[in-house]
């Protein structure tokens, strides 16, 4: 079954590029339920949050609607402390949201992203998580660029369902495009310098996925 589905595979994505090729017409183009910063909690722990820009020429390719972007930090005593501990001293979110997608106008993967931005991945992997009574997938990537290593999070949200397989959501917005005639999705992206230990970067980067999923379902459209 898995060989088979993975067969497959090629010819969704050939379909997705032939569904949105007709264009937006036909696609309900639904509104954010709240602002998505409001999806991003003010601070995880002792980092405080702070919002960030993504450039304009990042925009620009990312093509997002709207997005929210904060980076968490401590101050210079927590940051020695925690440094000493092992536990991480800094963590980002990053929350883009696209109310509808086209040929040429989908959502960029980060793990094409990352890497020519200079992050070589050491290794990746399926993560997943116990969002109250209900188990999700996420992506998990050990990056390193020039001797600095961090951890990331990334998996996309929407339309019901949260997805880490991107065959299987290119398969999942081929099929809402025809059917629902929505095509709006999240990505959602939690990444986490590793200054101690990768198990302490991936237990604080769990810990806020876990908090981020329902939050970003409020923002979402229903």
């Amino acid at each position: 079954m898995k060989g088979r589905g993975a067969a497959w595979a090629p010819v969704a994505v050939l379909g997705v590029g032939c569904v949105l090729s007709l264009g937006v017409s036909a696609q309900r183009m639904p509104q954010l339920r709240e602002p998505l910063a409001t999806a991003l909690p003010d601070s995880i722990g002792d980092l405080v949050g702070t919002n960030a820009r993504v450039s304009n020429d990042v925009a620009d390719v990312a093509g997002f609607t709207s997005y929210a972007f904060r980076v968490y930090q401590g101050d210079t005593v927590q940051v020695d402390s925690t440094a000493q501990s092992g536990k991480p001293t800094a963590a980002s979110i990053y929350l883009g949201y696209y109310d509808h997608q086209t040929r040429g106008h989908t959502i960029h993967s980060p793990k094409n992203c990352l890497p020519g931005s200079g992050w070589e991945a050491l290794s990746s992997g399926p993560q997943r998580l116990a969002v109250g009574a209900e188990t999700v997938t996420v992506n998990r990537y050990l990056l390193e660029n020039h001797g600095t290593r961090a951890l990331v999070l990334y998996w996309y949200q929407g339309r019901g369902r949260v997805a880490h397989n991107e065959y299987r959501v290119k398969w999942d917005l081929l099929r809402d495009a025809i059917l629902k005639r929505r095509t709006d999705e999240a990505l959602v992206r939690i990444v986490v310098p590793i200054e101690g230990s990768e198990e302490a970067a991936l237990s604080l980067a769990k810990g806020i996925a876990v908090r981020m999923v329902p939050a970003v379902y409020r923002a979402l459209p229903s």
